[in-house]
């Protein structure tokens, strides 16, 4: 199966739906992309943060596939803002992943309490992005606030903006900004893992509206979820390291959500977010060294 393409702001295509890695134990990382990219994936999500870079490109390159037939999108982590840091951090992701070009490189989080570094490490993605070491630049969990700054200050709008959605976290506001500037929202925990892992109310995947939904389809909640995401025009990044799961994940395209279906998920927003507040986000307690390539 092919999967469809969105095209990001600059004319370069992304696979509608990729494998994220967060979390992934790097001994476990080199047969998760394997398998993913085996099963039709071509588009995984990585970072400079989750520490299984180096074992992101080994699955690459053991996975048979073409290297250019591959989207590799990783971020730079907050420990390495600031122009020439941020450049040197390209050469650490880079030099790991076993590759000369990324074919999007974005910021991780936005850094509040020095946002000026966070400008300065944007600057740089830009001279990447114009010295043709990258394909395309964004940023990720940037709320309404910071990209408004963002886009005050630098000549680039981003390709995406990677941030928390799914049925119980939606974040509107912020996907209607992005939409009003051409950016391409991301999803991280698309199909609500977060949910399973972090203290909540309920687990997304034991949402009555999305079995209900599921079952008229023959489909799971994972992958009632992956398709709201994609008709709603957002892009994807399930993570599992489970063969049969990351297949399951994938299988998402032969059909398509009613209107009113939508609207049931739609229905489902709490407005709770699942991840750290992006506030909290500060140096002090999320700052930790990159290792160099």
């Amino acid at each position: 199966m092919t999967v469809p393409n969105f095209t990001l702001n600059n004319g370069v295509d992304i696979p509608a739906l990729g494998l994220g890695v967060f979390q992934t134990p790097p001994a476990e990382t080199v047969d998760a992309v394997t398998a993913a990219l085996r099963t039709g994936y071509r588009h995984i999500d990585t970072a400079a943060a989750y520490g299984n870079e180096r074992e992101v490109g080994r699955g690459i390159r053991e996975s048979g596939v073409a290297r250019e037939d591959i989207f590799i999108e990783t971020k730079v982590w907050i420990s390495d803002y600031g122009y020439d840091q941020t450049l040197h951090a390209f050469e650490k992701s880079a030099g790991k992943l076993g590759v000369d070009r990324i074919d999007l490189f974005i910021l991780h989080q936005a850094l509040p309490s020095a946002f000026e570094t966070t400008i300065a490490a944007y600057k740089a993605l830009e001279t990447l992005l114009a010295d043709g070491k990258v394909r395309a630049i964004g940023v990720s969990n940037f709320m309404p606030e910071h990209l408004t700054a963002l886009l005050d200050q630098t000549d680039v709008v981003p390709a995406v903006n990677q941030i928390e959605v799914h049925p119980y976290f939606q974040q509107q506001q912020l996907q209607a900004l992005d939409q009003e500037h051409g950016i391409l929202t991301q999803a991280w925990s698309p199909i609500g893992g977060i949910t399973s892992y972090r203290d909540s109310a309920r687990r997304s995947f034991d949402e009555p509206v999305l079995l209900a939904i599921g079952a008229k389809y023959g489909k799971s909640a994972a992958q009632v979820m992956l398709r709201w995401h994609i008709q709603k025009g957002i892009q994807v990044i399930p993570k599992s390291t489970r063969p049969e799961r990351i297949a399951e994940n994938f299988d998402v395209f032969d059909f398509d959500l009613t209107g009113d279906e939508v609207a049931q998920i739609d229905a489902l927003d709490t407005g709770q977010r699942g991840g750290p507040e992006p506030e909290a986000i500060t140096l002090e307690t999320f700052g930790r060294v990159i290792p160099e390539a």
